[in-house]
């Protein structure tokens, strides 16, 4: 009878010596890309938990000389500003890919626009802020929500288009032939068959744009402003009006010289963390649903 094979590992033959310390340096570089990251966090749980109340939900910021307040206005501003953003980008971004990849993937046309939309993910997010300032702002003479939101929707619109676009393509071709060998048109093939089936790797896309858009603040500097009040106080118009947000107050109130308003600071820069983890999370989760 044969000895079994041994399937220890040796670390005196050179190749198991050398994945050993390629795994180590692997290890190593992960545990250390990780360090700033958590440090991040523990930092603004341990200074930006200490203010967490009620309060800070459902109460206006306070003035220089006044103790508590909160950011209330700012949480529903930054869901106004993104949410326009999101129903301008996701429509014309899903269009936009189902062009790309279904009925011209290799025309000139679609090559241009695949270039630009890859070419705007890189550039930075305050050449957005001054386009919507000089097309929006300068031409309706106000900040405004509205402003706020084209800016943010140039940001979020090549990320779903180029997401959107990724996902259709990976929906298997027998399906599509599936469906026109049924009598659908290419139009019903795509309704009926293709976005269904690629919906979850667009609903990613959708929730990774949202959020980037929700932490920016360079293009609401430009377009939206702050405010010190509740939007929607006189109606649907508010949106033409200067409007508050959390990357702004955070940005407005950690550079003052007041401890309040620097701790309303930390607590701001804690939920809006939050809020992007929590979209991150069901990005993540969305995707291993689609595997």
């Amino acid at each position: 009878m044969s000895a079994s094979p041994d399937f220890s590992r040796n670390f005196t033959d050179p190749r198991a010596l050398k994945s050993f310390i390629l795994s180590t340096i692997t290890v190593g570089c992960a545990i250390l890309a990780c360090i700033p990251l958590f440090s991040v966090l523990a930092m603004l749980i341990l200074r930006g938990g200490r203010r967490f109340s009620l309060e800070l939900f459902t109460s206006l910021p306070p003035t220089a000389f006044d103790s508590g307040g909160g950011f209330g206005n700012a949480i529903v501003g930054t869901v106004v500003m993104v949410g326009i953003a999101s129903l301008i980008a996701v429509p014309f971004g899903i269009i936009g890919a189902i062009y790309l990849a279904e009925f011209g993937p290799h025309t000139r046309i679609a090559t241009v626009a695949r270039f630009c939309a890859k070419t705007m993910t890189g550039i930075p997010s305050i050449l957005a802020g001054v386009f919507a300032y000089s097309v929006v702002v300068m031409v309706t003479g106000t900040y405004s929500a509205v402003a706020g939101g084209i800016a943010l929707s140039l940001l979020m619109l090549p990320t779903v288009m180029l997401t959107a676009e990724e996902a259709i393509q990976m929906v298997p071709a027998i399906m599509r032939e599936a469906a026109v060998g049924m009598g659908c048109t290419p139009t019903q093939a795509m309704w009926k068959v293709v976005l269904p089936k690629a919906m979850p790797g667009i609903i990613t896309g959708v929730m990774l744009a949202i959020a980037r858009a929700a932490g920016e603040t360079a293009p609401l500097l430009f377009t939206a402003l702050f405010s010190d009040y509740w939007i929607f106080q006189g109606g649907a118009g508010d949106l033409m009006e200067p409007t508050a947000s959390l990357a702004v107050l955070i940005y407005n109130f950690s550079g003052m010289p007041f401890e309040n308003q620097i701790q309303l600071a930390w607590a701001a820069s804690l939920v809006l963390v939050l809020m992007v983890f929590t979209l991150n999370i069901l990005s993540r989760l969305i995707g291993q649903r689609k595997k």
